[in-house]
């Protein structure tokens, strides 16, 4: 896997990235981890509790993951945690992907309009501004140059029914990207988005009318097909690696063109 950050690395060394976001084999980051790991990346993944550690330890074992650390983002003696593991273990750090998102069930469920100003936070919270505290732990890291993706939606620019308080939390996160791009980028670092089209994952099993959104996108995407975590995990490779080094600030849509016929 080629990547822009050389100058700190032996010949030959390969890539280290971290995913968080990692739940189980259904999962976008799991996608995302098998295409990396194909490329030859050295991966650091992260589970969420204790819970969840049985779930993800089985894939981590495949990805043959050098570090596996449990990581709630809301805790930040769990972030610290980790990226002293990783500057311990590494040295340093050439691409990070975040693909996690969260809202009360209560707040997701509702209409917007309905939503507690605590659920609205911790969607917020969760989603979006932990990317920017794991950018910031990142960025030094990155003293070579490096690469952040997140994870998105087209629910941030179109009102898509049954998506709810995650579409402003997402559109938040789209300008979250663009603004740390322009911030981060005099150090090399870019940062993206994937904007998916529906895809069954566990997580969006939780949503209202998914599987009817799922037949819309289907019938009206151009390509009249849905995407797969394995065909966005290989939009994904492709973003954090090298061949992308002049792609940053963007949200690139891996959709079956679903967003280009739509609204």
């Amino acid at each position: 896997m080629e990547h822009e950050a050389t100058a700190g690395r032996p010949a030959g060394e390969a890539v280290k990235g971290l995913v968080v976001g990692l739940a189980n084999d259904r999962s976008l980051a799991w996608g995302c981890a098998q295409a990396l790991h194909a490329q030859g990346a050295e991966l650091a993944v992260t589970y969420q509790n204790e819970k969840a550690r049985p779930h993800v330890a089985p894939l981590a074992a495949a990805l043959g993951a050098d570090i596996v650390m449990p990581l709630d983002v809301t805790v930040d003696a769990e972030m610290d945690a980790l990226f002293a593991a990783l500057a311990g273990r590494w040295g340093r750090l050439d691409f990070l992907l975040h693909s996690i998102a969260f809202a009360p069930k209560a707040d997701l469920h509702g209409r917007v309009v309905d939503s507690s100003a605590a659920g609205f936070a911790t969607a917020m919270d969760v989603s979006c501004h932990s990317l920017v505290r794991l950018a910031r732990r990142a960025e030094p890291l990155m003293a070579d140059g490096g690469s952040i993706l997140t994870m998105s939606f087209y629910g941030s620019e179109k009102v898509v029914p049954g998506y709810g308080i995650m579409g402003p939390v997402k559109a938040a996160l789209e300008a979250t990207v663009r603004y740390l791009a322009a911030e981060l980028g005099p150090r090399h670092v870019r940062v993206n988005a994937l904007s998916t089209g529906p895809v069954q994952t566990r997580a969006a099993s939780g949503l209202a009318h998914f599987d009817t959104l799922m037949a819309q996108a289907a019938a009206t995407a151009p390509l009249h097909r849905l995407v797969t975590i394995e065909q966005v995990g290989e939009a994904a490779a492709f973003l954090l690696s090298g061949r992308a080094r002049f792609i940053t600030g963007q949200t690139i849509y891996v959709d079956s063109g679903y967003n280009a016929v739509t609204g």
